[in-house]
């Protein structure tokens, strides 16, 4: 066939064709090795150099004619399909989105970061320490020395060297923030974070819960300070209209020592069973810190004085979002978690 006969060819297969895949059948047809159009340069050889030439040229410009009208057609033929699959796979945007359940943070989380924000806006700085503790810092120099009637009531983890536990409270930070000190300073930090006990789990109670800790070390610090502190976290906490007292109390960290008390909620008051009567809820412990225990971090305590203070979060959670069951926390019940966020709106 010579080349005239090659096109006409090619425009008659082109007519009848109806797939890509027929599309690509005509390419192997005349542009394969074995092809019409490449069957043409076999004689070439047997030419001379100026028909070669001649002859070469006249072969590119059919292998070129070929590749571009077949080239047309599967364009077309790509174009036809595609806008096929997108008729059949048409979305319509006017139908209602798919709600998926999604996560969020825990709400003892975001209960920790609005006290964090709370107290950074009164100068505080945020500390933590390890959860390995050592004796010393969790219990000697908090004047908690080893035979302290005061230790049996933490029922700690100890670890097979009785030296190192599973801290019980937060408050070996505070020693330990006062003890770096080099240069004896003014000291105002909070120290969240889990803390361990030997505890039965039920509704109210966890061998693991959180606590928040706070530390002020200044000079002319007095109880009238640490009534003012624990006003503005109560009334960030439980609104406005929530009242504060202190009861006397007891802790060997602290003297004097006293219990921290907010008016009850949910009677204004007045007394009900979620304050058994009285009035008032009590969310924490405090005092003034015990001169030994300054001492123990540095602190002349002739010159140095200063509170400490500490919540038990899922008791401040409980109470400020309605929650009966400490174990509601530690859910991965998504459920349960959207109610969280549904009470902080």
């Amino acid at each position: 066939m010579n080349k005239e006969e090659i096109i006409n060819s090619l425009l008659s297969d082109i007519k009848s064709i109806k797939t890509i895949k027929e599309v690509n059948d005509l390419k192997v047809k005349y542009l394969g090795k074995k092809g019409l159009v490449t069957s043409l340069t076999k004689n070439m050889r047997d030419l001379s150099e100026d028909e070669r030439r001649l002859v070469g040229k006249d072969l590119n410009e059919l292998k070129q004619q070929v590749t571009e009208k077949l080239d047309e057609v599967l364009i077309r033929f790509q174009e036809e399909e595609l806008n096929k699959k997108l008729e059949m796979e048409k979305i319509d945007v006017t139908l209602p989105g798919i709600s998926l359940p999604i996560g969020s943070p825990n709400i003892l989380e975001k209960l920790i970061e609005d006290l964090e924000e709370l107290f950074m806006g009164m100068g505080y700085d945020v500390k933590e320490g390890p959860e390995v503790e050592e004796d010393l810092y969790n219990f000697e120099l908090l004047n908690l020395p080893k035979g302290h009637p005061a230790r049996d009531a933490q029922d700690t983890f100890y670890t097979k060297d009785d030296t190192l536990l599973l801290r019980s409270q937060t408050s070996p930070v505070q020693v330990r923030t006062m003890l770096s000190m080099e240069n004896k300073e003014a000291i105002r930090i909070i120290c969240p974070g889990k803390v361990y006990r030997r505890d039965d789990d039920d509704a109210t109670h966890s061998h693991q819960f959180t606590q928040m800790e706070g530390l002020l070390v200044d000079k002319d610090i007095s109880l009238a300070d640490l009534k003012g502190t624990f006003d503005i976290v109560a009334k960030h906490l439980f609104g406005n209209d929530r009242e504060t007292r202190f009861r006397p109390s007891f802790y060997p960290f602290t003297e004097p020592s006293v219990e921290l008390d907010i008016s009850c909620f949910n009677c204004g008051g007045k007394g009900c069973h979620i304050c058994k009567g009285t009035g008032w809820i009590t969310v924490g412990g405090a005092g003034l810190i015990h001169p030994k225990v300054l001492e123990n971090g540095g602190y002349d305590s002739n010159i140095w004085g200063g509170f400490a203070f500490g919540f038990g979060i899922e008791r401040l959670a409980m109470l400020k979002y309605g929650i009966t069951d400490v174990r509601t926390f530690y859910t991965t019940d998504l459920r349960v978690m959207n109610t969280f966020d549904r009470r902080e709106s």
